[in-house]
């Protein structure tokens, strides 16, 4: 058995196209691929050690015949590619019906209304828009209004922007909570309600800051962290695991300003903490800053200084531990529009140890799965473990 078991995700760093990627207008998407052909070419030693170049073509790492790493690609079960619907397949859950999204039309009037009359506060914006874009082009309004600048994008969310200093993060957290309660109605049931604090005086230097709160839905049924959690095993979070599972199934959170921050709190607790149990972390920043403002420059610097940290992390994990690394779903930033693309995700399963060709995996739930059998725990059946694959 594994004491600590270490799973990341990179979201939003996808693969490849998977079958059904058509179905999400998808077909063709590569996330990775499409990096480093628009970059001519990305450098990741470690990652190329792994395995990564022997499950897409990447133009920069070779592919290897002796990695360090198990490696293979998986598909997802579940009909949505977002990030909520990945991380809990990956815990045990398949979204069968997606999230509901408003991107084409914004909020209905009669949600505007309520969330109007029970917050107090006027309602601007309501459209599908980039969150740095809208906040240019509504901040000042806001500002002189104290009117809240609402909008959605291709995910199921509610987002809402206000200004720390002007409008205050209690209260602007106050009417989130508000808005989530609104959202609970079938009719409006978005994915995550979601706090945008930024700062700045004017439009020229308006920047979002890291005080983002996610009011998120509970999954819809028993996970594999509330199993590790009700048998005694620590489930410690880092990154917005928290917000993405509502808190549910955890021991312990941790809060990331960035990728690098994320990697240097992991490494921390690689080297610092003993424990027994899972360390589920997400680096948000490859989807959030990079994908959907398709910028694939600034998607290749994220990378290779994520490759960078693993390479740091790796000395300090021990004989008796494993790491995971996967993704979520895909961000292209070479694709049409600003929403993620539905595509295979890669994973990588290091200990030290052995190598080796884990295949194409059918859903991430297998990945759940490998955690419960490696303690012990009883399997929830929704994917296959892979723990006998992997050499200990």
């Amino acid at each position: 058995m594994y004491k600590r078991i270490f799973l990341i995700v990179i979201d939003s760093v996808g693969c490849g196209t998977a079958p059904l990627s058509y179905k999400f207008g998808d077909y063709g998407a590569n996330t990775i691929k499409h990096i480093s052909e628009a970059t001519n070419g990305i450098t990741l030693p470690t990652l190329e050690a792994f395995g990564y170049g022997n499950i897409t073509e990447i133009k920069g790492v070779k592919k290897n015949d002796k990695p360090i790493a198990y490696y293979g690609k998986m598909d997802e079960l579940s009909n949505a590619k977002d990030t909520m619907a990945g991380h809990w397949e990956m815990m045990g859950i398949e979204t069968k019906v997606p999230f509901v999204t408003f991107t084409d039309t914004g909020f209905p009037k009669e949600l505007i209304e309520e969330l109007e009359l029970k917050t107090g506060h006027k309602v601007i914006g309501n459209k599908a828009a980039s969150g740095t874009e809208i906040i240019k082009e509504l901040g000042e309004e806001h500002i002189k209004t104290r009117s809240m600048i609402v909008y959605t994008s291709a995910d199921s969310v509610l987002q809402i922007a206000c200004h720390e200093k002007y409008f205050g993060l209690d209260e602007l957290y106050r009417c989130c909570k508000i808005a989530r309660e609104i959202c609970m109605k079938d009719e409006y049931k978005v994915g995550r309600v979601i706090a945008r604090p930024f700062i700045g005086e004017n439009k020229d230097n308006f920047t979002r800051t890291s005080n983002r709160h996610d009011y998120a839905l509970s999954p819809t049924g028993k996970t594999v962290l509330d199993e590790l959690k009700e048998n005694g095993y620590e489930v410690i979070s880092v990154g917005k695991i928290y917000d993405i599972f509502n808190g549910c199934g955890l021991t312990e959170s941790n809060r990331t300003k960035s990728n690098h921050d994320g990697m240097e709190i992991i490494t921390k607790i690689v080297k610092e903490r003993d424990f027994t149990g899972l360390c589920f972390v997400n680096l948000v920043d490859f989807d959030a800053l990079y994908g959907h403002r398709r910028n694939p420059i600034g998607y290749k610097d994220a990378l290779e200084e994520f490759d960078r940290d693993l390479n740091e992390m790796l000395a300090y994990l021990k004989q008796d531990d494993l790491l995971i690394i996967t993704a979520d779903h895909g961000n292209d930033p070479t694709w049409k529009g600003t929403d993620h693309t539905r595509e295979y995700v890669p994973i990588f399963v290091y200990n030290g140890l052995g190598n080796g060709n884990l295949g194409t995996r059918k859903t991430f739930s297998d990945i759940g799965e490998t955690i419960l059998e490696n303690f012990n725990l009883a399997s929830i059946k929704s994917g296959k473990s892979f723990m006998k694959e992997v050499k200990n």
